[in-house]
């Protein structure tokens, strides 16, 4: 996995100022009101911090500005960092901070005086997601391995803030881990290598188990498997089960998309841009980097996270438009597109999970549609929802971690466009609505009175440009999301 920052925790000491090595960052309000290492700095800068302070540059600055200052007379530092942070900010606003401070710096060794900032874990969470690169393919300078950079956070209640950002790191890894699997091309994470990842997180107190191709046709998963029969990759379902609620207690079910790589099949997709398909596993990404998160906290709740490993490849041995499959489910399906093939893994999937573990609810994540980037671009999730109780829930839960998500309408109109003649349903819906229909089509895998959320993350799992928390490529969307959701409505207080 691509490193964490070493982040720790230590006593709030403004008369080492002078001799701190790499970037010292200290925090001024808005107001210009500095606290105790903000005047010690200025003192050894010779009035630098408050000539800042009188600027007209310093007085236009948003909280969360960060102003550098490179090599300070009168400190060893090669930088002095100015935080633009009020006493009272928001835990979003404190997370935003962190990852400014941390953007471009990578590598940088950094203490941050925080002196009593209340939000001083949240501004280390921001730090911790935005210290990210994936490298694993680039031969490292000189033969050496980069040693992961070290950022002290100086603060005046050190072991209560240390205290208070473990279970904001837990969360950091499962994001990067996300990040990472999403990020890795598809000769390297294949279904085989997914697997064995997800099976190392027993490691951590999961317990997994890998259904292979046998298993899985035994079971009657007619249409995950057809979408992996064109491929020597062999199509899995990895089951990840987090018991750390009451026993007998219902766990939440988490399901995820896992096409490892999706040329779209007989209907084959485009040559350009078809290198980003390598991202269509992010579903399934996101509900192990969740899986792993909740794991490392220990959070007091059971849920099971289940993803459908396969490839989409044309060959021989190729589904073809027109043909019929049928489902775990039983349901008949008429195959229009063979691109359309992360709803025929998760129906499968979703039943599968609602069978075994009668689950007190399920959300399903998939990079299921380029339609949902038109509607919503890649500033926001699709939302979808039978449910109001767990819909709301998870929106008050993706605000509060600051991951767009925005609720999409269903509908009996849209749920005709699926009628086949031939079979029970078709797989796709026509170009109108169609990551709605797609939902529809998914819904029909849902049992009656099973509160669940669909969400099409095809927009935010992975962009061309950088985000505030994560660099340009896989973003990690929904780990934070869906932990705080966990955190809020399933774990026992």
């Amino acid at each position: 996995m691509s490193p964490l920052p070493t982040i720790r925790f230590a006593d709030y000491e403004p008369k080492d100022l002078s001799g701190m090595t790499g970037r010292v960052v200290v925090l001024i309000t808005p107001e210009g009101i500095m606290d105790q290492a903000g005047r010690s700095a200025n003192r050894m800068t010779k009035g630098a911090l408050a000539r800042l302070v009188d600027s007209e540059g310093f007085k236009a600055a948003k909280t969360g500005t960060v102003i550098s200052l490179a090599w300070p007379a009168g400190m060893v530092a090669e930088a002095l960092d100015v935080l633009v942070m009020p006493r009272k900010v928001t835990p979003t606003e404190a997370r935003q901070a962190g990852a400014k401070l941390i953007a471009g710096t990578s590598g940088k060794a950094m203490t941050v005086m925080a002196g009593s900032m209340p939000k001083a874990a949240e501004l280390a969470m921001g730090m911790a997601l935005r210290s990210y690169d994936f490298e694993n393919h680039k031969t490292p300078k000189d033969n050496k391995t980069a040693a992961p950079t070290v950022i002290t956070i100086a603060h005046k209640a050190a072991a209560d803030m240390e205290a208070l950002f473990a279970p904001l790191a837990a969360v950091a890894e499962g994001v990067h881990m996300t990040r990472d699997l999403i990020n890795e091309p598809a000769n390297v994470l294949t279904t085989t290598e997914f697997a064995r990842r997800i099976e190392e997180m027993s490691d951590i107190g999961l317990e997994v188990e890998i259904l292979d191709e046998a298993a899985l046709a035994e079971l009657g998963m007619g249409a995950l498997l057809c979408v992996g029969q064109g491929s020597d990759s062999p199509s899995k379902v990895a089951v990840m089960q987090w018991n750390g609620g009451s026993k007998g207690e219902a766990p939440l079910a988490l399901v995820g998309k896992g096409v490892v790589f999706d040329t779209g099949g007989i209907s084959l997709k485009p040559a350009a841009g078809m290198e980003d398909m390598t991202m269509d596993m992010g579903g399934a990404g996101v509900v192990t980097g969740t899986m792993k998160a909740l794991a490392l906290r220990k959070a007091k709740a059971n849920v099971v996270g289940l993803v459908g490993l396969v490839e989409n490849m044309p060959s021989g041995n190729a589904t073809r438009p027109g043909d019929v499959v049928k489902s775990m489910k039983g349901d008949t399906i008429e195959v229009i597109n063979t691109d359309a093939e992360g709803r025929l893994v998760l129906c499968d999937v979703l039943w599968y999970a609602q069978e075994r573990f009668n689950p007190s609810g399920v959300i399903d994540l998939a990079t299921l549609t380029g339609a949902v980037i038109i509607g919503l671009g890649h500033e926001n999730a699709g939302v979808f929802s039978n449910d109001d109780a767990l819909c709301n829930g998870f929106l008050k839960s993706a605000k509060a971690a600051d991951e767009g998500a925005w609720r999409m309408p269903l509908g009996q109109g849209y749920d005709d466009q699926l009628k086949s003649r031939i079979a029970d349903m078709m797989n796709v819906g026509g170009r109108p609505a169609g990551s709605i229909t797609a939902a529809q089509f998914l819904k029909r895998f849902i049992k009656d009175d099973m509160p669940w959320i669909h969400l099409d993350i095809a927009g935010v799992a992975s962009v061309k440009s950088a985000t505030t928390y994560a660099p340009k490529g896989a973003t990690g969307w929904g780990v934070m999301a869906l932990d705080r959701l966990v955190r809020d409505k399933f774990e026992a207080q």
